[in-house]
């Protein structure tokens, strides 16, 4: 077993990719959470086998506390009762809501981003740092001009919105996790990102 997949913790969060990763890597740093320990699944489709492995893991039972952060994609409640069902399966106390934290060791909570009700992912929230601001505004023209030419151009709007955003920044990257560790959303106590606050809290 690699030291990258040891218990270190007590607190374990289970996020969504590498830009979850970097995302909340930073905002645990600027919360002074540093005992939480993050690991990536990889993506949405891969939580359930990664949950029957990361059970197993010799030190497990001295899990406190698990996070389990997910996009919302297209329906949240629906991914929220996938995540239910994984839990399920591999024995863990199960939330009936999300941001509610379930009993049992170790305790469970599960945040579905944005914000537990909408479609949508990280990016979604990412997009509210910077709404109805100037640069906001160019960017919906840009994504104008772009549509009328070709109607089909921008598919994943929140992500393009994110990385059309990045590019007015110094250091340009498309990795949202990455820009967070720059502080390109600005700050990390504006009310937009409370729910992930109250959140990462709660662990």
């Amino acid at each position: 077993m690699s030291e990258a997949e040891q218990i270190e913790s007590g607190i374990q969060l289970l996020v969504e990719g590498n830009d979850q990763r970097n995302f909340f890597e930073a905002f645990k740093r600027h919360l002074s959470l540093e005992s939480i320990q993050i690991r990536s699944y990889g993506g949405g489709q891969d939580f359930r086998e990664f949950l029957k492995g990361f059970v197993q893991i010799d030190g497990f039972g001295t899990v406190q506390s698990l996070g389990v952060v997910r996009d919302a994609e297209i329906n949240a409640e629906n991914t929220f009762r996938s995540v239910q069902g994984s839990l399920k399966d591999v024995g863990l106390t199960v939330p009936a809501h999300p941001a509610l934290r379930s009993g049992g060791k170790p305790a469970v909570n599960v945040l579905i981003l944005p914000d537990n009700r909408q479609p949508g992912m990280l990016e979604t929230l990412l997009c509210q740092t910077f709404a109805g601001t100037p640069r906001d505004a160019c960017i919906e023209a840009f994504f104008e001009c772009i549509t009328a030419i070709d109607f089909e151009a921008v598919k994943r709007r929140d992500k393009a919105r994110a990385w059309a955003y990045l590019t007015t920044k110094p250091d340009p990257h498309h990795s949202v996790g990455f820009a967070t560790m720059k502080g390109y959303w600005g700050d990390l106590d504006q009310p937009v990102f409370e729910g992930v606050r109250a959140f990462l809290l709660s662990l």
